[in-house]
Protein backbone atom coordinates (compact mmCIF):
# COMPACT_ATOMS: atom_id res chain seq x y z
CA UNK A 1 0.00 0.00 0.00
CA UNK A 2 1.53 3.24 -1.06
CA UNK A 3 1.69 6.19 1.57
CA UNK A 4 -0.85 8.13 -0.81
CA UNK A 5 -3.19 5.70 -0.38
CA UNK A 6 -2.83 5.06 3.47
CA UNK A 7 -3.33 8.87 3.62
CA UNK A 8 -6.28 8.99 1.52
CA UNK A 9 -7.89 5.71 3.23
CA UNK A 10 -7.46 8.35 6.10
CA UNK A 11 -8.65 11.44 5.16
CA UNK A 12 -12.02 9.24 4.41
CA UNK A 13 -12.61 7.79 7.57
CA UNK A 14 -12.57 11.00 8.75
CA UNK A 15 -15.58 12.01 7.56
CA UNK A 16 -17.23 8.81 9.35
CA UNK A 17 -16.25 11.13 12.91
CA UNK A 18 -18.30 14.22 11.24
CA UNK A 19 -21.25 12.11 10.21
CA UNK A 20 -21.24 10.90 13.96
CA UNK A 21 -21.15 14.28 15.63
CA UNK A 22 -24.74 14.43 14.28
CA UNK A 23 -25.86 10.86 15.51
CA UNK A 24 -27.06 12.04 19.24
CA UNK A 25 -29.10 15.30 17.50
CA UNK A 26 -30.81 13.15 15.05
CA UNK A 27 -31.42 10.30 17.24
CA UNK A 28 -33.35 12.39 20.01
CA UNK A 29 -35.34 14.16 16.86
CA UNK A 30 -36.44 10.99 16.45
CA UNK A 31 -38.67 10.41 19.09
CA UNK A 32 -40.31 8.82 20.01
CA UNK A 33 -39.37 5.51 17.75
CA UNK A 34 -38.21 3.24 19.84
CA UNK A 35 -34.59 1.63 19.38
CA UNK A 36 -34.97 -2.21 17.44
CA UNK A 37 -37.27 0.29 14.97
CA UNK A 38 -34.91 3.02 15.03
CA UNK A 39 -32.51 0.74 13.87
CA UNK A 40 -34.48 -1.44 11.60
CA UNK A 41 -35.22 2.12 9.45
CA UNK A 42 -32.15 3.60 9.81
CA UNK A 43 -29.53 0.67 8.32
CA UNK A 44 -32.89 -0.88 5.63
CA UNK A 45 -31.68 2.85 4.20
CA UNK A 46 -28.15 2.82 4.90
CA UNK A 47 -28.10 -0.72 3.10
CA UNK A 48 -30.31 0.23 0.35
CA UNK A 49 -28.07 3.04 -0.40
CA UNK A 50 -24.88 0.40 -0.29
CA UNK A 51 -26.95 -1.99 -2.27
CA UNK A 52 -27.86 0.53 -5.45
CA UNK A 53 -24.39 1.53 -5.33
CA UNK A 54 -23.14 -2.04 -5.67
CA UNK A 55 -25.51 -2.53 -8.38
CA UNK A 56 -24.24 1.24 -10.31
CA UNK A 57 -20.54 0.23 -9.94
CA UNK A 58 -21.24 -3.43 -10.80
CA UNK A 59 -19.75 -5.07 -7.57
CA UNK A 60 -21.80 -7.40 -6.07
CA UNK A 61 -19.71 -10.27 -7.07
CA UNK A 62 -17.60 -9.03 -4.69
CA UNK A 63 -20.55 -10.03 -1.49
CA UNK A 64 -18.97 -13.56 -2.48
CA UNK A 65 -15.64 -12.95 -1.83
CA UNK A 66 -16.74 -12.52 2.31
CA UNK A 67 -17.52 -15.60 4.74
CA UNK A 68 -20.48 -16.29 6.22
CA UNK A 69 -18.36 -15.43 10.37
CA UNK A 70 -17.61 -12.35 8.84
CA UNK A 71 -20.91 -11.23 7.89
CA UNK A 72 -22.37 -12.32 11.37
CA UNK A 73 -18.99 -10.69 12.86
CA UNK A 74 -19.72 -7.36 11.18
CA UNK A 75 -23.85 -7.80 11.71
CA UNK A 76 -23.54 -7.86 15.57
CA UNK A 77 -21.08 -5.10 15.86
CA UNK A 78 -23.60 -2.67 13.62
CA UNK A 79 -26.56 -4.05 15.52
CA UNK A 80 -24.79 -3.84 18.85
CA UNK A 81 -23.73 -0.53 19.03
CA UNK A 82 -26.58 1.27 17.47
CA UNK A 83 -29.56 -0.71 19.74
CA UNK A 84 -26.83 0.16 22.21
CA UNK A 85 -26.79 3.93 21.67
CA UNK A 86 -30.30 4.38 20.47
CA UNK A 87 -31.24 2.52 24.03
CA UNK A 88 -29.16 4.68 25.79
CA UNK A 89 -30.01 8.33 24.34
CA UNK A 90 -33.72 7.25 24.93
CA UNK A 91 -33.37 6.34 28.59
CA UNK A 92 -30.61 8.94 29.74
CA UNK A 93 -29.99 12.80 29.16
CA UNK A 94 -28.38 12.64 25.14
CA UNK A 95 -25.25 15.16 26.36
CA UNK A 96 -24.34 12.75 29.33
CA UNK A 97 -25.18 9.20 27.61
CA UNK A 98 -23.33 10.60 24.60
CA UNK A 99 -20.13 11.33 25.87
CA UNK A 100 -20.24 8.08 27.83
CA UNK A 101 -20.84 6.54 24.75
CA UNK A 102 -17.64 8.29 23.50
CA UNK A 103 -15.58 6.57 25.24
CA UNK A 104 -14.81 4.13 22.23
CA UNK A 105 -12.08 6.36 20.32
CA UNK A 106 -10.01 6.39 23.50
CA UNK A 107 -10.97 2.47 23.79
CA UNK A 108 -9.62 2.22 20.20
CA UNK A 109 -6.73 3.20 20.89
CA UNK A 110 -6.05 1.36 24.51
CA UNK A 111 -7.49 -2.06 22.56
CA UNK A 112 -4.90 -1.11 19.47
CA UNK A 113 -2.25 -1.22 21.57
CA UNK A 114 -2.74 -4.80 22.04
CA UNK A 115 -2.48 -5.61 18.70
CA UNK A 116 0.67 -6.81 16.96
CA UNK A 117 3.67 -4.46 16.90
CA UNK A 118 1.99 -1.99 19.22
CA UNK A 119 2.06 -2.08 22.71
CA UNK A 120 0.42 -0.14 25.86
CA UNK A 121 2.63 2.79 26.94
CA UNK A 122 1.95 5.31 29.96
CA UNK A 123 0.29 7.72 28.40
CA UNK A 124 -2.36 5.46 26.96
CA UNK A 125 -3.04 4.33 31.00
CA UNK A 126 -2.59 8.10 31.94
CA UNK A 127 -5.21 9.07 29.12
CA UNK A 128 -7.59 6.45 30.15
CA UNK A 129 -7.54 7.80 34.01
CA UNK A 130 -8.40 10.98 32.56
CA UNK A 131 -10.93 9.78 30.29
CA UNK A 132 -12.82 7.35 32.47
CA UNK A 133 -12.49 10.57 35.27
CA UNK A 134 -14.61 12.74 32.39
CA UNK A 135 -17.62 9.88 32.67
CA UNK A 136 -17.36 9.35 37.03
CA UNK A 137 -18.18 13.22 36.70
CA UNK A 138 -21.40 12.03 34.46
CA UNK A 139 -22.27 9.74 36.98
CA UNK A 140 -21.46 11.89 39.71
CA UNK A 141 -24.50 13.85 39.30
CA UNK A 142 -27.33 14.81 41.84
CA UNK A 143 -28.35 11.13 42.71
CA UNK A 144 -32.01 11.03 42.13
CA UNK A 145 -31.65 12.23 38.65
CA UNK A 146 -28.36 9.88 38.20
CA UNK A 147 -30.48 6.86 39.71
CA UNK A 148 -33.25 7.46 36.81
CA UNK A 149 -30.50 7.34 34.09
CA UNK A 150 -28.33 4.50 35.41
CA UNK A 151 -29.46 1.93 33.26
CA UNK A 152 -28.87 4.41 29.94
CA UNK A 153 -25.74 4.91 31.07
CA UNK A 154 -25.39 1.26 31.25
CA UNK A 155 -26.33 0.86 27.87
CA UNK A 156 -23.97 3.78 26.78
CA UNK A 157 -21.37 2.44 28.16
CA UNK A 158 -21.94 -1.20 26.43
CA UNK A 159 -22.44 0.70 23.34
CA UNK A 160 -18.61 2.07 23.83
CA UNK A 161 -17.04 -1.51 24.30
CA UNK A 162 -18.95 -3.20 21.55
CA UNK A 163 -17.88 -0.41 18.86
CA UNK A 164 -14.06 -0.11 19.85
CA UNK A 165 -13.72 -3.93 19.89
CA UNK A 166 -15.74 -4.03 16.63
CA UNK A 167 -13.30 -1.42 15.03
CA UNK A 168 -10.21 -2.98 16.49
CA UNK A 169 -11.21 -6.57 15.33
CA UNK A 170 -11.65 -4.98 11.87
CA UNK A 171 -8.43 -4.10 11.65
CA UNK A 172 -7.64 -7.97 11.62
CA UNK A 173 -9.58 -8.12 8.42
CA UNK A 174 -8.14 -5.93 5.53
CA UNK A 175 -8.63 -8.24 3.23
CA UNK A 176 -12.58 -8.03 3.41
CA UNK A 177 -13.95 -5.70 0.87
CA UNK A 178 -15.95 -2.32 1.99
CA UNK A 179 -19.04 -3.83 -0.10
CA UNK A 180 -19.38 -6.44 2.76
CA UNK A 181 -20.73 -3.47 4.71
CA UNK A 182 -23.74 -3.45 2.48
CA UNK A 183 -24.95 -7.00 3.83
CA UNK A 184 -23.79 -5.93 7.37
CA UNK A 185 -26.77 -3.21 7.09
CA UNK A 186 -29.55 -5.30 5.48
CA UNK A 187 -28.92 -7.94 7.94
CA UNK A 188 -28.80 -6.00 10.78
CA UNK A 189 -32.25 -4.03 9.61
CA UNK A 190 -33.83 -7.81 9.54
CA UNK A 191 -32.12 -8.75 12.67
CA UNK A 192 -33.86 -5.07 14.75
CA UNK A 193 -36.98 -5.77 12.83
CA UNK A 194 -37.55 -9.33 13.94
CA UNK A 195 -36.53 -7.98 17.53
CA UNK A 196 -38.21 -4.65 17.22
CA UNK A 197 -42.16 -6.97 16.61
CA UNK A 198 -41.39 -9.17 19.15
CA UNK A 199 -40.40 -6.23 22.03
CA UNK A 200 -41.27 -3.24 20.87
CA UNK A 201 -44.24 -1.36 20.36
CA UNK A 202 -44.34 0.62 16.59
CA UNK A 203 -44.47 3.95 17.31
CA UNK A 204 -43.63 6.58 14.57
CA UNK A 205 -42.60 10.12 14.24
CA UNK A 206 -45.30 12.72 15.36
CA UNK A 207 -44.24 15.71 13.25
CA UNK A 208 -42.21 16.12 9.87
CA UNK A 209 -38.91 16.86 11.62
CA UNK A 210 -38.81 13.59 13.04
CA UNK A 211 -39.55 12.09 9.62
CA UNK A 212 -36.58 14.03 8.64
CA UNK A 213 -33.97 13.17 11.65
CA UNK A 214 -35.23 9.65 10.98
CA UNK A 215 -33.77 9.77 7.31
CA UNK A 216 -31.11 11.70 7.67
CA UNK A 217 -29.74 9.29 10.36
CA UNK A 218 -30.12 6.57 7.53
CA UNK A 219 -28.91 8.17 5.34
CA UNK A 220 -25.52 9.88 6.85
CA UNK A 221 -24.47 8.59 10.70
CA UNK A 222 -26.05 4.98 9.97
CA UNK A 223 -25.69 4.77 6.20
CA UNK A 224 -22.73 7.01 4.56
CA UNK A 225 -20.20 6.77 7.55
CA UNK A 226 -20.32 3.12 7.41
CA UNK A 227 -18.47 2.57 4.98
CA UNK A 228 -16.14 5.32 5.17
CA UNK A 229 -15.00 3.80 8.39
CA UNK A 230 -14.85 0.98 7.19
CA UNK A 231 -12.34 1.71 4.45
CA UNK A 232 -10.80 3.99 7.26
CA UNK A 233 -9.62 2.34 9.70
CA UNK A 234 -8.97 -1.28 6.92
CA UNK A 235 -6.53 0.75 4.74
CA UNK A 236 -5.86 4.63 6.98
CA UNK A 237 -4.18 5.09 9.70
CA UNK A 238 -6.02 3.40 12.65
CA UNK A 239 -4.87 5.61 15.20
CA UNK A 240 -4.82 8.94 13.58
CA UNK A 241 -8.15 8.10 12.97
CA UNK A 242 -8.56 7.55 16.56
CA UNK A 243 -7.03 10.93 17.15
CA UNK A 244 -9.63 12.69 14.75
CA UNK A 245 -11.85 10.79 16.55
CA UNK A 246 -11.84 13.01 19.91
CA UNK A 247 -13.23 15.26 18.71
CA UNK A 248 -16.66 13.57 18.24
CA UNK A 249 -17.41 13.81 22.01
CA UNK A 250 -16.54 17.80 21.86
CA UNK A 251 -18.85 18.50 19.01
CA UNK A 252 -21.14 16.16 19.78
CA UNK A 253 -21.97 17.88 23.10
CA UNK A 254 -22.26 21.17 21.68
CA UNK A 255 -24.40 20.51 18.92
CA UNK A 256 -26.82 19.45 21.61
CA UNK A 257 -26.37 22.73 23.49
CA UNK A 258 -26.71 25.14 20.77
CA UNK A 259 -29.67 23.08 19.17
CA UNK A 260 -31.04 23.28 22.97
CA UNK A 261 -31.23 20.19 24.16
CA UNK A 262 -28.66 20.34 26.30
CA UNK A 263 -28.34 23.13 28.87
CA UNK A 264 -25.09 23.88 29.74
CA UNK A 265 -23.28 23.04 32.57
CA UNK A 266 -19.77 23.13 34.44
CA UNK A 267 -20.22 19.17 35.03
CA UNK A 268 -21.21 18.54 31.16
CA UNK A 269 -17.94 20.50 30.28
CA UNK A 270 -15.33 19.36 32.88
CA UNK A 271 -16.38 15.73 31.76
CA UNK A 272 -16.58 16.28 27.81
CA UNK A 273 -13.08 18.12 28.31
CA UNK A 274 -11.44 15.36 30.70
CA UNK A 275 -12.72 12.73 27.70
CA UNK A 276 -11.65 14.36 24.95
CA UNK A 277 -8.44 15.34 26.91
CA UNK A 278 -8.00 11.48 28.10
CA UNK A 279 -8.33 10.36 24.56
CA UNK A 280 -5.90 13.61 23.47
CA UNK A 281 -3.22 11.95 25.89
CA UNK A 282 -3.67 8.48 24.86
CA UNK A 283 -3.43 9.39 21.30
CA UNK A 284 -0.09 10.99 21.69
CA UNK A 285 1.49 8.21 23.15
CA UNK A 286 0.76 5.58 20.33
CA UNK A 287 2.54 8.62 18.19
CA UNK A 288 5.67 8.50 20.05
CA UNK A 289 8.28 5.91 18.20
CA UNK A 290 8.86 3.26 20.71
Amino acid sequence: MTVLRRRRATSIGFLAILLWALLALLTVGSAPVPPLQLNAVCFAIGGSMGLIWLLISGRVGRLREVSLVTYAFGTLGLFGYHALYFAALRSAPAAQAGLIAYLWPLLIVLFSGLLPGERLRPGHLIGALCGFGGAAVILGGDASYAAEARLGYLFAAACALTWSGYSVLSRRMARVPTESVVVFCLATAILSLGLHLGFEQTLWPTHRLGWAAMIALGLGPVGLAFYVWDHGVKHGDIQMIGVASYAAPLLSTFILVAAGIAAPSWRLIVAAVLITAGAALAARASLRKP
